[in-house]
């Protein structure tokens, strides 16, 4: 019985950290990826030639140390492992390597170990999987850059509505529903805010990344989530500000939120039916 239990969850664990090593890449590169595509355009419209440079993607060129360009051997490269054999440093020039590539290939791991342990071997497992994935990468290239790729958040709509259409999490009226309502929210709250400083107080991404969560868990999460965003974005800002001087974003806020809305999903919905007896909403 045990190893039923806990060999998928020691399975999820080691996959988590193979896709949290993966994720350092899309994380470091598609925000270069993204400069690159707008230089490119920008050179476009104003009738310039293009500019020279060399194929960069994904894929290409093959991994390597930022400062000396040394290329990461395979053994160097392996989840976890390699950053504590090499205490943390590149193997060629001994420059200190980021300790968030441990933790994002750590949180990756744990984070779909959880995923399994919650919901077991099932299709919402899988889609909380894929799910996971996403959030991280948008969480932490937006701590970095303040930006939510489009490449990202608006695939991550599409996949909630066609998760739940089968009603795998919610039915698809609920998850159709969630992504208008979650866009439109933001939106309004968007230009309330502009109307009555003349300032933005967030990014369309924000929108697109609420609506995506709303696509996967439904237009009743919305509220729960937005509440629980709204408290972690709080803390963490006054926590930033008073280490680094810098604003939070928004986007990793409804990021954490999401995920734990949806890990506790059930627990939730008992405190909104109870919330709503209370409230005399429902008999």
């Amino acid at each position: 019985m045990l190893i039923e239990i806990w060999f998928p969850v020691l399975a999820a664990l080691l996959f988590g950290l193979l896709i949290g090593s993966f994720l350092n890449v899309v994380i470091y590169r598609l925000p270069i990826m993204m400069e690159r595509n707008w230089l490119a355009e920008a050179r476009q419209a104003l009738q310039m030639p293009p500019e020279a440079s060399t194929r960069f993607n994904l894929c290409f060129p093959p991994s390597a140390c930022p400062h000396c360009h040394h290329k990461i051997r395979v053994w160097q490269n392996i989840p976890l492992v390699s950053y504590l054999l090499l205490r943390g440093r590149c193997a060629h020039c001994s420059t200190t390597i980021s300790p968030r590539y441990f933790c994002v290939e750590l949180l990756t791991g744990i984070a779909f170990a959880a995923v399994i342990w919650r919901y077991g071997v099932t299709p919402v497992a899988l889609g909380g999987l894929i799910l996971t994935t996403v959030l991280i990468a948008l969480c932490f290239i937006d701590a970095d850059t303040q930006l939510l790729p489009d490449q990202l958040t608006l695939p991550l709509i599409w996949l909630g509505l066609l998760f739940n259409l089968y009603n795998e999490f919610v039915s698809l009226p609920a998850a159709i529903w969630g992504a208008v309502l979650g866009y439109m929210s933001l939106w309004s709250l968007y230009w309330l805010f502009k109307l009555l400083t003349g300032k933005e107080g967030m990014g369309y991404g924000d929108f697109k990344l609420l609506a995506a969560l709303g696509a996967w868990m439904g237009a009743s999460a919305l509220p729960i989530i937005v509440f629980m965003a709204a408290l972690v974005g709080i803390i963490a800002s006054i926590i930033l500000k008073v280490a680094r001087g810098q604003p939070m974003a928004f986007g990793p806020a409804l990021v954490i939120a999401g995920w734990i809305v949806w890990m506790a999903n059930s627990q939730i919905n008992q405190l909104i039916q109870w919330w709503l007896q209370l409230s005399g909403l429902q008999s």
